[in-house]
């Protein structure tokens, strides 16, 4: 991890699917590096222990957190959330506002394109839900935080996206959409933000288990295979993708942007 934190310590980041996976362990990296969290979650009352035990250990970090459990695709609540994201900006001691937002939102549906009964098609609902939330809601976020004046240069935007965005599963067929979807989105955002000093890049993690894995049919197979064949001799962790997430936070990383970077381990070479 880098030692150089100039960029987010005492500043805030807001993360889009907090609360478990990727986004947990983002969220925790970046208050190690001095961050305070807007923490955006979807969780029943059955999950919400867990997103307690992240805030508490946020705070026991020395950082703040506020989490907001909402439909981050709702546009309704994500422009109430962000109105409550700047009047805490505006009270906080923040010396930058908001310079992090990551998008991590794993919610869509898993049904093929074609199959023998139509039913189990995917439907236009289906694939206008999936390409909306696992998609298109980062360039909402980034849109009204930005003309907001409440993320100002530097600052990093990341998407999180997979081998999904390039290959096929059974199934797979929204999500791969929304993948590819969010890798273009990023380099349009990387383009018109570079002048800002705004950056903005998309994190191809390696197969890692998290809650969002486990719902793709087919999982087991996925998770040997990747074990197997990782050149480096094991799966990615969540840890691994956040600790890289931190580093491109660094003031050093300001000329990277618009990739799709590989945190895997080798793991997209074979």
């Amino acid at each position: 991890m880098s030692d150089d934190n100039g960029l987010i310590k005492d500043n805030w980041a807001v993360v889009l699917g907090a609360s478990s996976g990727f986004g947990e362990s983002i969220s925790l990296a970046l208050a190690d590096g001095g961050a305070h969290i807007f923490g955006v979650h979807l969780d029943r009352k059955s999950t919400m222990p867990n997103v307690e035990r992240i805030q508490r250990e946020i705070s026991e970090k020395g950082r703040e957190s506020i989490f907001f459990n909402i439909n981050a695709a709702q546009p309704e609540k994500r422009s109430e959330t962000i109105a409550r994201i700047e009047e805490t900006v505006k009270n906080s001691n923040s010396p930058g506002g908001v310079k992090v937002l990551v998008h991590s939102i794993a919610f869509g549906t898993l049904r093929p394109y074609i199959a023998p009964a139509p039913k189990d098609m995917v439907t236009e609902a289906n694939l206008n839900m999936t390409l909306d939330v696992m998609a298109h809601s980062l360039v909402y976020w980034a849109q009204e935080l930005i003309s907001k004046n409440l993320m100002v240069g530097p600052a990093r935007i990341f998407a999180m996206t997979s081998a999904g965005g390039h290959r096929v599963w059974p199934a797979y067929g929204p999500v791969s959409a929304a993948k590819a979807a969010i890798e273009s989105h990023i380099r349009q955002l990387a383009m018109e933000l570079s002048p800002r000093g705004i950056t903005a890049n998309s994190i191809r993690a390696g197969v890692t288990i998290t809650p969002a894995l486990e719902k793709i049919p087919g999982s087991a197979s996925i998770i040997e295979k990747a074990r197997e064949a990782n050149p480096s001799g094991r799966l990615t962790t969540p840890k691994d993708v956040a600790d890289a997430i931190v580093a491109l936070c660094s003031t050093g990383a300001h000329w990277i942007t618009g990739n799709v970077i590989g945190v895997d381990g080798g793991e997209d070479l074979i």
